[in-house]
């Protein structure tokens, strides 16, 4: 697996585990997200658990329990750590055990663990001191997995979704970055990688990659995508104009499409 070059230094504001207010926007429906949004490869998790020396996992920014839930079918034993007490209520309901903290202040009680894995959450955590946490409760071996699913819709849905993006919600984070989603994500890998180097205490970050593809109905997908970060911020009848124009483009191409997904894992073991 290739490892990830370094990248420039960080900058000290705009950083997204800085704006908790849109961290702790997901616990609006959790029940809506749970349902909705996208799993993690099978593949991803059976090479996670195979790189640990172990079964015992905390799950960083669990949610609902959606990668919890995956890592438990794989045999591994898993504790949640969530910021959002609404989203870590839902996850007990489902059988995931949760402390309601946000990582970088959790308290581990002297607890160590096989892995330390976080899907589509480490954005949300400082890089640098939820590395050095991850470090204190990992034992010698143990790895640091931290993942994210990149959604690359058909070229002409992305364009059409982008200027809907535009015109409607023009503030919204998305609207901002002239990236493609891979190059806008990558971003998070690169710091995610630099903030394992500089808390210290791991190996070489590698970067792994599991490529999937998905088929959306558009009812499917507009269920979706209020789940967004962010999104169930902004007034009711700005996302309902949002829904309508996304649907007349999927509408526009036959109403169904298949989403290209890339998830990418930037994973450490604990080196000391």
């Amino acid at each position: 697996m290739p490892t990830i070059p370094p990248g420039p230094p960080r900058p000290s504001e705009n950083e997204p585990h800085r704006h908790r207010q849109i961290a702790e926007s997901f616990g609006a429906d959790p029940e809506l997200y749970d349902r909705t949004r996208p799993h993690y490869p099978v593949a991803m998790v059976e090479a996670i658990v195979t790189a640990s020396p172990g079964l015992d996992v905390v799950d960083v920014g669990c949610g609902t329990g959606i990668s919890s839930r995956q890592f438990q079918a794989a045999g591994c034993r898993v504790l949640g750590v969530e910021v959002d007490a609404r989203m870590a209520a839902f996850a007990r309901k489902t059988g995931v055990e949760v402390e309601v903290s946000a990582f970088e202040a959790w308290d581990p009680g002297g607890r160590t663990f096989d892995a330390v894995v976080a899907g589509q959450t480490w954005h949300w955590v400082d890089p640098v001191a939820g590395a050095t946490k991850a470090a204190q409760v990992l034992k010698p071996g143990g790895r640091l997995a931290t993942f994210w699913y990149v959604a690359q819709p058909p070229a002409e849905l992305a364009d059409a979704f982008g200027a809907v993006y535009r015109r409607v919600l023009p503030e919204a984070p998305m609207v901002k970055s002239s990236m493609s989603p891979l190059e806008g994500y990558s971003v998070m890998f690169r710091k995610a990688a630099d903030g394992i180097r500089e808390a210290g205490g791991f190996g070489e970050p590698e970067e792994w990659r599991f490529d999937w593809e998905h088929s959306y109905t558009r009812d499917a997908w507009l269920e979706q995508v209020p789940t967004a970060g962010g999104l169930s911020r902004f007034p009711r009848e700005k996302l309902a104009e949002l829904l309508a124009d996304m649907g007349a483009a999927i509408d526009a191409v036959g109403g169904a499409f298949t989403m290209r997904y890339a998830t990418v894992v930037v994973t450490a073991p604990r080196t000391t």
